[in-house]
């Protein structure tokens, strides 16, 4: 890419900046999604996009029309936007983090302009502490409680600030390792770090290899087509970015350390001290060079992990399980569990169609789903978008749809609405129709820790209820988990004999590993689901079982990684 030109999350910043200020200026729908479309195209694109418009091809990506390419262009040889310094001169951009407080909006934000000259976030704190906000129509002094708690409680997500979903650099970790593994002087090839622990968020991607020719492999590294900058190169280290914003560290290491780095680099480093501490009780000093024996001298090199970890008089652990969360005891004596693997699933319980907000067709859900081996598919369009008899045709269409698909069982299933009472937003009669009901909170995450806890236990007393989805309905880097009482929860679970869900989702993936562990020890069976929207979305299934083997999980505790007709014996009974 030429020097200066702006890179992929320059471009997306300015765009997603665009669209919150026309939002601010009461700007159509259409705009506003066309726009931030375009933002997270260009973010997640592997190809430099200001190069591309400058050579009019942005238009060949997907969102991305005349109006936006000529944006583009315009920002990379002017480095603003004509647009947004229109609306500069009209609102302060310090309003878009007021739209974005809970609660607000972009309605409430041009109202306190207005009327209280609020022009940033600090304006609007100062404001609440002094009784202000009180006063103006529409807000009153809960909402003055409300946003003040808001702006009190760090930004959700604010420890996650600079690291990325796993399940967005994942498929370009697992990218990069291959095309390191097709160069001729490529021996050994790993990913590393958070991503093979497989983190729900990562911020460097760790990559470990061996190499007939270590620097050959690293100048092939830092050439490869979707690098857009070389940071750092050696003969054995190379640091690039891609034209998406992700830095990947390559270190080509000796054959015979192999298990001694890759271990080191894959970390946790609370893992990695708890390792170090209970060797030296045995006078052996661990670093990523190899094992020192105190009292001898002697090193010990690793090729392999497994020999590594054996030397130490532990089992393998596998990287998910790396968290100084008891799994070195565990595998002294022998007693780590066997983790579920995506292999072990049979179905999906949770997938959306075009009937509600999803993407796809009944029937290309359906046949991508059979694509990727699901011996079944439960379909589960929000019950709000299904009234009128609607709920009942889509049931006809699936039942048709099972007499003509062969190779999977399609269930008609929904996914209701937690009210704020505890009950669900259809009735028991259609309810008991339904093959499976998912039941959810989609509002109302400011409520106290014990109404909320009350609503979730009150669902999970409906005898048709049969999960619970995103139990904790917590968005990574966006949102935080709603404040329940968990321990309380799982103890309705095991009570009714409902499932909690591990929604697979790259911004849910929720359960929490911790709080699916927990749920297992409880006796709580886990329900492993995309919740896809998209034919390309069930292809998430894997995250989820990443997310259940962080959290320590077998197969046994899995509602899905049986036949159906077993599933049906697990359920709520009549």
């Amino acid at each position: 890419m030429a020097r200066g030109l702006p890179s992929n999350a320059q471009l997306a910043d300015q765009f997603e900046l665009l669209a919150d200020m026309l939002e601010l200026d009461g700007a159509d729908a259409f705009r506003l999604t066309a726009y931030r479309r375009a933002a997270t195209r260009i973010r997640e694109s592997a190809v430099p996009v200001a190069q591309l418009a400058l050579d009019g091809k942005a238009t060949r990506l997907s969102g991305i029309g005349t109006t936006i390419q000529n944006k583009i262009i315009e920002f990379s040889e002017t480095g603003d936007l004509s647009a947004i310094a229109k609306l500069r001169d009209k609102l302060p951009a310090g309003l878009v983090e007021v739209m974005h407080v809970p609660g607000l909006g972009p309605k409430t934000a041009r109202k306190l302009h207005s009327e209280l000259g609020v022009q940033s976030a600090a304006d609007l704190r100062s404001a609440a502490e002094n009784g202000l906000l009180a006063g103006l129509p529409g807000l009153g002094p809960k909402s003055e409680e409300k946003i003040l708690r808001a702006l009190s409680k760090p930004k959700a997500g604010v420890t996650e600030r600079g690291r990325v979903l796993l399940g967005r650099v994942l498929p370009a970790v697992e990218r990069a390792v291959e095309e390191l593994r097709e160069h001729p002087a490529a021996e050994r090839v790993s990913e590393a770090g958070s991503v093979r622990r497989r983190c729900e968020t990562v911020r460097d991607l760790d990559i470990i290899a061996t190499a007939s020719d270590p620097s050959a492999l690293t100048t092939h590294f830092a050439a490869l087509p979707w690098v857009a900058e070389v940071v750092a190169q050696g003969s054995t280290k190379a640091t690039v970015v891609s034209h998406d914003g992700l830095r990947f560290d390559l270190r080509v290491v000796p054959p015979e350390s192999y298990g001694n780095l890759l271990q080191h680099f894959t970390g946790s480093k609370a893992h990695n001290v708890a390792l170090r501490e209970e060797a030296v009780g045995r006078k052996l000093s661990v670093s990523e060079y190899g094992v020192k024996n105190a009292e001898t001298g002697d090193v010990f090199r690793a090729a392999d992990e497994e020999e590594l970890y054996a030397f130490l008089g532990y089992e393998w652990i596998p990287p998910e399980l790396r968290e100084n969360r008891g799994e070195l005891a565990a595998a002294r004596d022998g007693s780590l569990p066997r983790l579920v693997e995506l292999g072990d699933l049979k179905g999906d319980l949770h997938s959306h169609t075009d009937w509600s907000d999803g993407r796809g067709t009944l029937e290309e859900m359906v046949l991508g789903a059979r694509a990727l081996g699901r011996r079944y598919l439960a379909v589960c369009d929000h019950a709000k978008r299904l009234k009128d008899g609607r709920l009942e045709r889509q049931a006809e269409e699936i039942a048709a749809l099972n007499g003509r698909v062969d190779g999977i069982e399609v269930l008609s299933g929904v996914e209701v609405d937690i009210r704020a009472d505890g009950s669900v937003d259809v009735a028991d009669e259609p309810l008991a129709d339904r093959a499976w009901v998912m039941a959810s909170v989609h509002s109302g995450f400011d409520k106290p820790r014990a109404e909320l806890t009350r609503r979730i236990a009150a669902a999970m007393e409906n005898p048709h209820v049969d999960c619970i989805g995103h139990p904790t309905g917590r968005k990574i880097n966006r949102r935080d988990s709603y404040d329940i009482d968990f321990e309380a929860l799982l103890e309705k679970a095991v009570e009714t004999g409902t499932f909690l869900e591990i929604n697979s989702q790259p911004d849910r993936l929720d359960l929490i590993d911790t709080h699916a562990r927990a749920a297992a020890e409880a006796g709580v069976r886990i329900v492993i689901s995309t919740d896809a929207h998209r034919v390309h979305e069930l292809d998430y299934l894997g995250l989820g079982v990443a997310q259940a083997r962080r959290g320590w999980l077998t197969a046994d505790r899995i509602v899905n990684a049986r036949p159906w007709q077993e599933v049906r014996k697990l359920m709520k009974g009549p």
